[in-house]
């Protein structure tokens, strides 16, 4: 699965790119590949990640074939990622390839490299040499200079660069260890000593085994690297092809997926997946929406329900009017969420690339200095270069290259897989770190599908008429209430007013005028606003507040009356609201409080609604009542008082509050503003995905923090034996071969994580 350009429309930059790059292999490469980008006129960021092999330029005016020229000449191949199944296909098939061939490369390293391990065992039991010296050079040579190639052309070319990297150690180390035995090979031919007939040991054994045990270890890197985008290959494989389209003569025919269009009717059959976001024309299913929100069950569906592409039509068939295609779908979306967050780089990595920027170049010193230290101490030539090359060979920048961008590409990919939707791997870190979760009340823990409960007019004005008027004012609007409005309306039979000029009143309801009057729909903060005496309504109110309703007043003013606010307002009615707490929300709320984070409920709602709710949940801290601003505010003193906060919510007024706190997380069932705002979207509207999505945060910072450290343990003690000669070149290269290994497979783990909260 490759990244796509669309996902670049997410981007802050005006300007962006994803490239494919081939020949990295350590962290030194990813900051040589992020310089020669950034030096290209018009480029202002430059991410790469090792482990998917990409980069992502940003800017503003830069020209692409410049910045894979710049990329070429620091001695790496890259080309624009192009999104299309045919580029996917192809890039499949190139890796496969690959693949292919490494493992080929290594076992013929390992055959050739068996006699050589062999002789030396004979040598060390004190059994003469079985090998003469001429056959020793006969095997190494093909693994030194043929297999062993790779290393020394990428290793050329960093060094062309001004820079080194894993491969040029590699390439130092082996050259000489190999160049050491050919000296003494040549020498016994030289002086008739028994070098060439097998009676002096010769280290061309250290250099092949060396070189095969880090093409074998390659090999197992990239083929673990290869499943931690398991998560984004399985998204892929969502997209159908093709779609049946319905003409208007009733016929049906097979075409391409992209020929479809918005509006065309798509038929589909039992058991099919569906090709596009639609809403159901005709017909009942169950649909399975796993591999997209990690639904469990399969969700019932009917005609005026929507459906995303990428699912599975159950035992019904479905004739669908699309609503969205290709870039546009709600699999596209999620899988563009995910390329994102796996492509960003996490701060803690920053860290890692200032280590790298040195670390090459510190190691060549530090193998110098053995080299040096070894023969003023008295020891002669091949003892003190052995333990260079030790040096050379163990020094591993792979691992710490691999930590962290392994562990996020495992860590967001299970987490897509049970519908959580990470941004990128800043807003995981700072999940991860979350000590307190403010909710939002309506359509986060409660059901959010309100229903008209009580409805009590005032004055000359009957029920029906009041209904109406509400109605008609709230006909234009997605907002819960507004649609519980309409459809006690409908269920009554009961046709709206017209209304004009409606429009929202951010934070305490809507207005819109009907007939000569002014409507003004809202909370008790508008009736304060508007001065309207709520007279023996208020009773009425306080009653159903007390029973955790919400309530809405109806307030109008004279004809004469222009103003939006003030004038001459008075009550026309109120309308009481009941919803129902969601199934998961007191299990989440129970395991936040059990894990010692801090929950607060933060609602425009009424106290007596907030309260019933906090007490059916067990949260302490209420804040109702309050404006975007006010939870904006609040989100601020909680920030003050030293708690990482997450904000949950899924309305428009929640993305002032989503953006101010630390880690934004947006039901999916929401409005598309406050998942935009958002940095997690949880594409189920199920509370306990909250205490899931902190869970895989601190799961994958987990990971991440232990790669760095064995990476960074594994250097900082490693380098000083090899020094002290207490590490021979073979166990070297096994050491640095398995370090790289056991850091990915390490983060692989992750893919074994599963929700604890149900």
């Amino acid at each position: 699965m490759t990244p796509s350009n669309a996902a670049m429309t997410d981007a802050a930059d005006p300007q962006a790119v994803d490239l494919a790059v081939e020949g990295m292999t350590c962290a030194s490469c990813v900051a040589r590949v992020e310089r020669a980008a950034r030096k290209v006129a018009g480029v202002s960021g430059a991410a790469v990640n090792l482990a998917s092999e990409r980069a992502r330029i940003s800017g503003s005016g830069f020209d692409t074939a410049a910045v894979i020229a710049a990329i070429s000449k620091a001695g790496y191949a890259a080309h624009e990622v192009v999104d299309s199944e045919a580029a996917a296909d192809a890039e499949d098939a190139r890796r496969a390839a690959d693949g292919r061939r490494d493992l080929r490369h290594v076992i013929l390293a390992a055959l050739l490299t068996a006699p050589l391990i062999g002789n030396m065992a004979l040598h060390m039991a004190g059994a003469p040499l079985a090998l003469p010296g001429w056959a020793e050079l006969a095997l190494a040579t093909p693994v030194q200079l043929w297999l062993g190639a790779r290393f020394y052309r990428a290793g050329w070319a960093a060094l062309r660069a001004g820079a080194g990297n894993m491969d040029l150690l590699v390439a130092l180390g082996t050259t000489a260890a190999y160049g050491l035995s050919l000296v003494l090979l040549v020498q016994g031919w030289a002086g008739g000593q028994g070098a060439a007939q097998g009676g002096v040991p010769l280290y061309f054994d250290s250099a092949a085994t060396v070189i095969t045990l880090i093409l074998f270890g390659k090999w197992l890197e990239a083929r673990a690297r290869r499943q931690t985008g398991a998560a984004l290959a399985a998204l892929a494989a969502l997209r159908p092809t093709t779609a049946r389209l319905r003409d208007a003569d009733g016929s049906e025919r097979d075409v391409p997926i992209g020929q479809v269009r918005r509006g065309d009717l798509v038929a589909v059959r039992p058991g099919e997946r569906i090709p596009v976001d639609g809403v159901i024309e005709a017909g009942e299913s169950s649909v399975d929406l796993s591999m997209l929100t990690g639904e469990s069950l399969p969700v019932a569906r009917g005609p005026g329900g929507q459906v995303p592409g990428g699912a599975i039509n159950g035992e019904g068939a479905l004739l669908l009017r699309t609503e969205a295609v290709g870039a546009e779908t709600m699999l596209a979306r999620i899988i563009r969420l995910v390329e994102t967050a796996q492509a960003e780089k996490a701060p803690i990595q920053r860290l890692v690339d200032r280590v790298a920027a040195v670390f090459v170049p510190v190691v060549v010193a530090v193998a110098a200095a053995t080299l040096v230290g070894w023969l003023l101490a008295g020891a002669g030539a091949p003892v003190a270069i052995l333990n260079a090359v030790s040096v050379l060979v163990i020094a591993c920048p792979c691992a710490l290259g691999l930590a962290t961008p392994t562990a996020v590409m495992a860590g967001t990919g299970v987490a897509a897989r049970h519908g959580i939707l990470v941004k990128d791997a800043e807003a995981l870190e700072a999940a991860a770190r979350v000590t307190a979760v403010a909710f939002d009340k309506t359509g986060t823990l409660t059901e959010g599908k309100p229903a008209v409960v009580a409805l009590a007019p005032a004055g000359e004005m009957d029920a029906a008429a009041l209904l109406a008027t509400m109605a008609g004012v709230m006909a234009g609007s997605e907002h819960p209430l507004a649609r519980a409005v309409c459809a006690r309306a409908e269920s009554e039979g009961i046709a709206p007013l017209p209304a004009e000029a409606v429009k929202a009143l951010p934070g305490r309801g809507v207005s819109g005028v009907v007939g000569r009057q002014r409507i003004m729909i809202g909370s008790s903060r508008l009736l304060e606003e508007t001065g309207a005496a709520a007279g023996r309504l208020g009773a009425t109110a306080r009653e159903l507040e007390t029973d955790g309703r919400s309530v809405s007043w109806v307030i109008g003013t004279e004809p004469a009356g222009s103003a939006e606010m003030g004038g001459a307002a008075q009550v026309l009615g109120l309308v009481g609201f009941g919803d129902r707490v969601k199934p998961g929300a007191a299990g989440a709320v129970a395991a936040l409080a059990a894990q010692g984070r801090l929950v607060a409920l933060l609602t425009g709602d009424n106290a007596g609604a907030a309260a019933a709710v906090a007490r059916d949940l067990g949260i302490d801290k209420v804040f109702s009542g309050r404006l975007p601003a006010d939870k904006e505010e609040i989100i601020g003193a909680l920030r003050r008082d030293r708690h990482v906060v997450a904000m949950v919510g899924d309305g428009v007024n929640d993305a002032p509050s989503l953006a101010a706190a630390d880690i934004g997380m947006a039901m999916a069932t929401g409005t598309d503003i406050a998942m935009h705002t958002a940095g997690i979207t949880l594409m189920r509207g199920d509370p306990a995905l909250v205490v899931a999505a902190l869970d895989v945060a601190q799961a994958t910072m987990r990971k991440i923090r232990q790669g760095l450290f064995w990476a960074f343990v594994y250097n900082v003690v490693g380098i000083p034996l090899a020094a002290l000669g207490w590490l021979s070149p073979m166990v070297a290269g096994a050491a640095m071969a398995a370090s790289s290994v056991s850091v990915v497979t390490n983060a692989l783990l992750l893919r074994r994580w599963r929700p604890q909260v149900k």
